[in-house]
């Protein structure tokens, strides 16, 4: 049985993929900090899901993590699908610490335990390592500053990853997700966004892209058209732009 660990996963994208891998037949493991959350999908798949709690802001994280491992006997792919973000041109230094704590020292906490546990099983088969990062990583956004630069540093500690793994042997792939807009929590309610995605749509592509293991997928093809355009945006131009989110 392959095993799928998800941190992330109480709410939006992260408890819609548990659910369709489960279904799939995958051994499940399951992380955030709602358990009332987590003991719900359990219920619903407990021969297949295993969970932990795990506040990925704490020190004890990557052990926890490391337990969870242990509670699915192994693992074959961890998908990191936490996060937060906030639309804050004021940069209130509250949020700016909530989104880094969570997006940049979280996330390198839990990835890089996955990272050590490839490198250190002898795993006959690739093991792989896939991230929700953002299109907003793709190009500096002012209205958003804490969250677009946290998406940038996820995709470009992926990027020091795969090259440290190719140097060193380690038997692990890489998949970095890039969606746009997804009605989730993290969206503010009636606000108008271009090319907003359900959750019901997007999920079965990113599950497609870790699948196939894809190096970067965007979710879906227009938000891949939009971001390669912004890229050829010299940033002189660039941040002349009135960009809201």
């Amino acid at each position: 049985m392959k095993k799928i660990i998800i941190v992330g996963a109480s709410s939006g994208l992260g408890a819609r993929i548990a659910t369709d891998f489960a279904r799939g037949g995958w051994r499940v493991g399951i992380a955030a900090r709602r358990e009332e959350r987590l003991k719900e999908l359990k219920d619903q798949y407990p021969a297949n899901i295993v969970t932990k709690r795990i506040d990925v802001t704490q020190p004890d994280a990557a052990q926890r993590f490391t337990e969870l491992i242990e509670l699915c006997d192994g693992m074959d792919v961890l998908l990191f699908a936490a996060g937060i973000g906030f639309n804050d041109p004021e940069l209130d230094p509250a949020q700016v610490h909530r989104t880094l704590e969570t997006n940049v020292m979280g996330f390198s906490a839990i990835v890089t335990a996955a990272y050590r546990y490839f490198r250190d099983t002898a795993n006959l088969h690739q093991g792989q390592i896939a991230a929700i990062t953002s299109v907003a990583g793709v190009k500096a956004l002012g209205v958003a500053t804490a969250y677009s630069a946290s998406k940038c540093f996820q995709q470009r500690f992926i990027n020091c990853l795969e090259q440290l793994a190719y140097r060193r042997q380690v038997n692990v792939a890489f998949t970095d997700i890039r969606p746009g807009f997804i009605r989730t929590p993290l969206l503010q309610e009636g606000k108008p966004y271009p090319m907003i995605m359900s959750v019901d749509y997007a999920a079965p592509l990113i599950e497609k892209a870790i699948l196939r293991r894809r190096r970067v997928a965007y979710i879906d093809y227009r938000w891949g058209v939009a971001s390669r355009l912004m890229q050829l945006i010299p940033q002189r131009i660039w941040r002349h732009l009135s960009l809201e989110i």
